[in-house]
């Protein structure tokens, strides 16, 4: 079985709303700027262009390098910061949370995405420069969603308490982490590079960010990263007017109440509150209410006047942080960015925001699905190809998959079509006798045959589950097989750290990847290691 592809609609994993937003149904056209293509891009950048605030770009660069004083950078990352003072460059972004060692594998998708489609863009528009930016998600406050990661089915757990943004998180504490890790990872070389790049991450680093920051430029400096605290006073300083307005007339709660009317067929993905920002201190991020004319800091006793909370705002912008509604917008305020690079779920609550970005004047990024793979060994291919399985049958749900490959291994048919046919025929010739007499005839024949076609219904499932048991020896193989690709029966790249594939590949994989992802293909692709 050689490296494949199968499309996203087709994987039977992306949600109904994903599907039709891949198939550009019409009714999602007005909740999204223009759909992903390389010719699509020319009038983004126009737009783009045109409606940004380019006195934000010096801030850009500084607030970059100064972050980037203590990493050894790329000369081409280097070249990408500096790039982002001039006004032909542009950005792709992604965003992802601070898990640690990076989380599941799909952190390395996202990453490659952007990269690739940084490099895609440069070759159809040479005149600008493009940079790839990782936005990392620093004022996060949920670290039970990060505080882990999967490594040969175990589950390795960071045990801390916070309760403020992760970013600002002290490190202390993994080098008891690492300890236990190693003893998994075993002694030969590709262990030894893990545990000396977890090591320089996370034990050579005081907080979360500078470790995810170190972590992220190690593995993707070389291909012109730009990895981006946004947890940053100055940043948030041209935020300012838009922070302004949300505490003084919550205009995002109405606009994108509006839109999420618009997609109540499918699953609702954010709902907005009154007010979407949070007060943030190193070890408080909690929502900001208003109740009584006064705003409050929710689960504190902090509050403030309207007089008081602007004047905060003015002298200390870094004290209000953006929630999910609101970081999407803080994030094309400062960034002269054309496209949004994220999963299923976050593609789908970008959806709900098109209405607000207009309202505050902001261009609204086009918006890409992350590429998605499966990983899977040159021993898996073989067994596949053995089991006589394709792709198809592997991406299926377990017990169709066993259905399917039981009626196929049979060497007589498993259903009984043929029998049913036959009984309602004979049944079509009791009809015509039916109604010709008496009607309580008439109903003691249908419930006949009802009660026949349920025996033949029973017995065509007992017939199943006898060839299942008969089968049992092939069809365990297959579901091994399955699950190895499929861990817990979900997708490997929402449950496997990359470590995994790194401790029997080395470092050959990343560039692997990021030779084979198509950014713009929309296709699951299925990669032979």
């Amino acid at each position: 079985m050689p490296t494949d592809c199968i499309s996203y609609q087709n994987s039977g994993y992306f949600s109904p709303l994903m599907n039709d937003y891949l198939d550009q149904k019409t009714n999602l056209s007005s909740l999204y700027n223009r759909f992903p293509t390389l010719e699509s891009f020319e009038a983004q950048i126009l737009e783009k262009q045109n409606n940004f605030d380019n006195a934000s770009r010096e801030t850009l660069v500084t607030v970059l390098q100064k972050q980037y004083l203590k990493v050894e950078t790329s000369a081409i990352t280097e070249q990408n910061i500096k790039d982002l003072a001039l006004q032909n460059t542009f950005t792709v972004t992604t965003g992802h949370q601070l898990n640690l060692f990076s989380g599941p594998l799909y952190f390395l998708y996202k990453i490659i995405s952007t990269i690739n489609l940084t490099t895609e863009l440069k070759a159809k528009y040479p005149t600008y420069n493009f940079v790839p930016i990782y936005w990392m998600a620093t004022e996060d406050h949920d670290f039970e969603e990060i505080n882990y990661f999967n490594f040969k089915g175990k589950k390795f757990r960071w045990n801390k308490e916070s309760t403020g943004p992760v970013g600002r998180l002290s490190t202390d504490g993994l080098a008891d982490f690492l300890d236990v890790y190693k003893l998994e990872l075993g002694s030969n070389t590709n262990a030894e590079t893990l545990k000396k790049l977890f090591e320089d991450s996370y034990l050579s680093h005081n907080n979360l960010a500078d470790a995810t920051r170190f972590l992220a430029n190690a593995l993707f400096g070389a291909y012109g990263l730009v990895i981006l605290d946004a947890d940053n006073a100055d940043l948030k300083r041209h935020f300012i007017p838009f922070v302004k307005e949300e505490l003084l007339h919550q205009s995002s709660h109405k606009l994108v109440l509006e839109t999420a009317e618009k997609l109540k067929e499918y699953t609702i993905q954010v709902n907005p509150r009154q007010i979407n920002l949070f007060y943030i201190e190193d070890n408080v991020r909690e929502r900001i209410l208003f109740e009584e004319q006064k705003y409050k800091v929710n689960h504190t006793k902090i509050e403030f006047s309207k007089t008081e909370i602007l004047a905060l705002l003015e002298n200390h912008p870094e004290k209000f942080s953006p929630n999910v509604i609101m970081r999407p917008l803080y994030q094309e305020v400062i960034l002269p960015n054309l496209c949004y690079i994220g999963g299923g779920g976050e593609i789908a609550y970008w959806l709900e925001l098109k209405s607000f970005f207009a309202a505050a004047k902001v261009t609204f990024p086009i918006l890409l699905l992350r590429n998605s793979v499966l990983l899977a060994t040159e021993k898996q291919a073989k067994k596949a190809d053995k089991l006589e399985l394709n792709w198809e049958n592997l991406f299926s749900k377990q017990d169709h998959l066993v259905t399917t490959k039981t009626k196929e291994l049979s060497d007589f048919p498993i259903d009984l079509v043929d029998l049913k046919a036959q009984l309602q025929k004979q049944f079509s010739s009791l009809y015509d006798v039916a109604n010709k007499t008496d009607e309580s005839f008439l109903g003691a024949v249908k419930a006949q045959e009802k009660k026949q076609i349920k025996g033949l219904d029973n017995l065509e499932k007992r017939l199943l589950k006898a060839q299942k048991r008969k089968l049992n020896d092939v069809l365990e193989r297959i579901t091994n097989l399955q699950s190895e690709l499929f861990p817990n029966q979900s997708l490997q790249e929402r449950q496997t750290n990359f470590s995994e594939f790194y401790l029997e590949f080395g470092e050959n994989i990343i560039p692997a990847l990021v030779q084979q992802l198509k950014p713009l293909d929309n296709q699951f692709d299925i990669i032979v290691l």
